[in-house]
């Protein structure tokens, strides 16, 4: 099994895990990923402390976002999220596991980079476009039940995007995944562009100073939801797929004046579920 690094590192803890099976090694956040199988299970492994070759930072601040995230997982669990079944530290990093999800993620920018993620029939994004109206709306509606738990619990959702999802199409199940960014309120952008998607980020998550709250999270999830039901950037009725009432719950939800979007996730939700039909 083979994958690039900037430099040399020692991986031999890998082995009391299980045979690794596959290796993710192009992400930008600094952790580098293993799927490792033993006689017992299948488990998703996340590392940091590696000089990955998409990252620009050092291994220590990669090291140090893992350790926070362990706090994220624990309090925000919930059965539509991958579960954190450890965590630990090597000479060298830090270690997450987490239970394998047999999903396929939504944004495969390392095998289909756009355009291929929006037209090749393999790409896990163009086939989950493929699924009925009502199996997307049934998935949409999960990561809004999560994220309603997630504003109960007092956290901010960070860099969340079409690739959090994994879609299992044999079990049409979905799992929302790499939350490590998520806070606790209150928030404030302190660094002008944040982590993210462009296409799911509000306004205030480019704005340097701006409070990141729960009105930030209800542009992120209607934004989502144009990318599921419709043409993601292009938010006209044209290219919606389900009713129209839902088309207007959505657009009031990515409404770029933040204080003429719902004022919370939960009101958001009730809205969302009562004009399903």
């Amino acid at each position: 099994m083979s994958f690039k690094l900037k430099e040399p590192h020692d991986f031999s803890w890998l082995k009391d895990l299980g045979e690794v099976v596959n290796v993710f090694d192009q992400q930008d956040s600094g952790n580098i990923c293993f799927v490792v199988e033993s006689q017992f299970r299948r488990l998703f492994i996340k590392y940091a402390g590696a000089r990955t070759v998409q990252y620009g930072g050092v291994p220590e601040d990669a090291i140090q976002r893992l350790k926070e995230a362990v706090t994220v997982y624990e309090s925000l669990k919930h059965p539509h999220l991958t579960e954190l079944l450890d965590h630990f530290e090597t000479a060298s990093g830090y270690v997450l596991v987490f239970e394998w999800f047999d999903g396929e993620n939504l944004h495969p920018h390392w095998r289909f980079p756009p355009p291929h993620k929006y037209t090749h029939p393999e790409s896990p994004y163009y086939k989950f476009k493929q699924l009925t109206v009502g199996r997307r709306l049934k998935t949409l509606t999960n990561i809004f039940e999560f994220h309603v738990h997630v504003e109960r619990e007092g956290y901010v959702a960070i860099d969340f995007y079409d690739g959090s999802i994994m879609y299992d199409f044999q079990m049409n199940l979905a799992k929302i995944c790499d939350i490590d960014l998520y806070r606790k309120k209150p928030y404030t952008n302190t660094i002008g562009r944040m982590w993210g998607s462009k296409r799911f980020m509000s306004p205030e998550e480019f704005e340097k100073g701006a409070l990141i709250d729960t009105k930030t999270n209800v542009y992120n999830m209607g934004a989502i939801a144009f990318s599921l039901l419709g043409g993601e950037l292009d938010r006209t009725i044209d290219k919606w797929e389900a009713n129209i009432e839902l088309y207007d719950v959505v657009k009031k939800a990515t409404n770029p004046n933040r204080e003429k979007r719902y004022p919370t996730i939960e009101a958001f939700y009730h809205d969302w579920v009562m004009n399903i039909n």
